[in-house]
């Protein structure tokens, strides 16, 4: 079991299953929404995700059919869900446990912060 939570503790989860690829956006939304460089992601089957302290989320669509969900009392960023997928797309930096999963990827390098420099062996995609 692996899990996770916000900042106060009042959003909690666990993952009953794997976590996905690692991958690390730069994309404008993401930067934005995390108040850094990127966000790093990794989709989590739905069936095995689970979250107690629901009534402390709440959530923005970012861009149509993609809600970001975080925390109503700190701000952090738990996940987001896109429209008619079945899995989330889990905020690794809410992660309490190793997510037992591997990087993969940096994507939308297209809309990176010019005042980072990417400095990994990981492949750079210039869209998702």
């Amino acid at each position: 079991m692996i899990t996770g939570s916000c900042l106060c503790g009042k959003v909690k989860y666990a993952i009953s299953g794997q976590v996905g690829d690692i991958v690390h956006c730069h994309c404008k939304t993401c930067r934005k929404a995390h108040g850094s460089a990127f966000s790093s992601v990794a989709a989590v089957n739905d069936n095995d995700f689970t979250v107690s302290g629901s009534d402390n989320l709440s959530s923005f669509e970012s861009s149509e059919g993609k809600r970001r969900y975080f925390c109503s009392n700190c701000g952090t960023q738990v996940y987001a869900k896109r429209a008619n997928t079945q899995h989330v797309i889990l905020r690794l930096g809410s992660l309490d446990d190793d997510p037992q999963s591997s990087e993969k990827s940096h994507i939308w390098v297209s809309e990176k912060a010019s005042w980072y420099s990417i400095n990994s062996q990981l492949p750079e995609h210039s869209e998702f």
